[in-house]
């Protein structure tokens, strides 16, 4: 069997492709190839550079695997200005994942996705585990969804601000959210089911709950945590603290962005426990005690979130990119061509008389200010990458583009989950402006027109309705 791995370079992922290439052919997944990674690889690995912001490449990469294993959670920013939030990152990531696999006859994708409590409504961040299951079945291959919790181990962001916090306060503040109760699961357990949902032929479509031996609260996790550590720690309740409050404290102690603390902080108000026991019957294998994957992970632990966040800030500061992504109601009489089209006319007539619009050439757009010769910006349809559903524009010029700007640089506007979203989005884009005015001007107006189309776009999808 050839595996491919998306988010092989990730904690979960280093363990799984190693594990995988002791069996099976292995294509692992990563944004750029050193010479380091192509010398260590097993013997029966192959490194593939992908950037699965483009349709092209994840095509190009997905091609001759069997079986696909998605393990990719976009909660940092990669461009230097980043206009989207990680629920509509993650959304693109899968949607053009899920439509390579299906162009290169992969029938089966294998996902690791978070458990799913019964209560509603839900955190935006279990919601968007929920929406990538959707887009990744979304094109016909039978996706089999692997649910955990929390994944002990030592490159994990979610362990290590959870150890972090342990190791440096002497009195930890518990608000009520720590008697959740959750069920940890060590990420060699993990690695296991992945394997074992991988070589199933027979399990092949489905959302299967995975999980540890032990159910506890956090508070009760971080008191273990700290036992494992060999520290005495206070554990001070309270009554209430604002969420903000929370997420504000933690990035402050663990030096993690708000990206990244935000969403977990607002899903640790759900109880995670396993509720679905299909996988863990049907694979009976005997499971590491929660000491054992505590002390595994602490011994294992990665370079601090402080030094992971300055040096993911210092990658994206150096390529002065901009990516934008906005989701949009598509109403029901228009595909994502027709909307885009909608966007270059309505554009001109929502704000006169200082845009306008032009389509110069067959499928050559300029925008411009009425009393400037020059374009802004200049598009070209790529009429050959294009369809009804996703219609691509490249940045061909204009005076707001950098010279340096990538070839690939384009706007898009694609459907996204059953065709119930367009999405509009901007990659690769690099600004002409310097970066302090861009961000103060250009980068601001952009989003306020597309936050007014959006408007526009949900009148159009009422009276469709109506």
């Amino acid at each position: 069997m050839r595996v491919l791995v998306a988010g092989a370079t990730g904690f979960v992922g280093q363990r799984l492709i190693r594990r995988l290439a002791e069996t099976d052919d292995v294509i692992g997944l990563r944004r750029a190839l050193g010479a380091t990674e192509l010398e260590s690889a097993p013997a029966r690995l192959t490194w593939r550079a992908c950037d699965l912001y483009s349709a092209r490449q994840t095509e190009l990469a997905v091609h001759g695997a069997d079986v696909a294993v998605y393990l990719v959670h976009s909660m940092l920013p990669t461009a230097r200005l980043t206009q989207s939030d990680f629920a509509d990152t993650d959304l693109v990531l899968a949607d053009n994942f899920a439509r390579a696999c299906s162009r290169a006859g992969i029938q089966k994708i294998v996902y690791l996705g978070g458990l799913v409590p019964p209560t509603r409504p839900l955190s935006k961040h279990l919601e968007s585990r929920l929406e990538v299951e959707g887009a990744l079945a979304a094109y016909g291959a039978s996706v089999v969804t692997l649910r955990a919790g929390l994944v002990l181990g030592g490159e994990g962001s979610s362990f290590q601000i959870l150890s972090t916090l342990v190791r440096k306060l002497p009195v930890l503040v518990c608000p009520p959210w720590t008697a959740v109760r959750a069920q940890p699961i060590g990420v060699d357990d993990t690695v296991e089911f992945l394997l074992r949902a991988v070589h199933d032929e027979a399990l092949r479509a489905g959302s299967f709950d995975i999980g540890g031996d032990t159910v506890l609260s956090y508070a009760a996790l971080m008191e273990q945590t700290a036992g494992a550590l060999g520290l005495r720690r206070a554990f001070l309740r309270v009554p209430y603290v604002p969420a903000v409050l929370s997420s504000l404290a933690v990035q402050v102690v663990t030096g993690a962005s708000e990206n990244l603390v935000s969403p977990l902080i607002d899903s640790l108000r759900h109880e995670m426990v396993v509720t679905d026991r299909t996988v863990l019957e049907r694979y009976a294998f005997s499971r590491s005690a929660l000491d054992d994957n505590l002390r595994e992970a602490l011994r294992s632990q990665a370079p601090t979130l402080r030094q992971t966040t300055r040096e993911r800030t210092r990658q994206v500061r150096r390529k002065k990119e901009v990516r934008s992504i906005q989701r949009f109601v598509r109403p029901r009489s228009k595909d994502a061509h027709a909307v885009s089209l909608d966007y270059f006319s309505w554009l001109p007539s929502a704000f006169a008389p200082l845009i306008l619009v032009e389509e110069t050439a067959p499928g050559r757009w300029a925008f411009r200010l009425r009393f400037m010769a020059r374009a802004l910006l200049e598009l070209e349809h790529a009429s050959e990458r294009s369809t009804s559903a996703r219609s691509i524009y490249l940045i061909r010029g204009g005076l707001l583009v950098a010279p340096e700007s990538s070839p690939r640089a384009r706007l898009e506007f694609r459907e996204i989950l059953g065709r119930r979203f367009v999405f509009a989005a901007i990659h690769e884009f690099v600004p002409r402006l310097p970066w302090i005015v861009y961000a103060c001007t250009q980068a601001i107006v952009h989003l306020f027109v597309m936050r007014a189309f959006g408007r526009h776009l949900e009148r159009l999808a009422a009276r469709d309705a109506a």
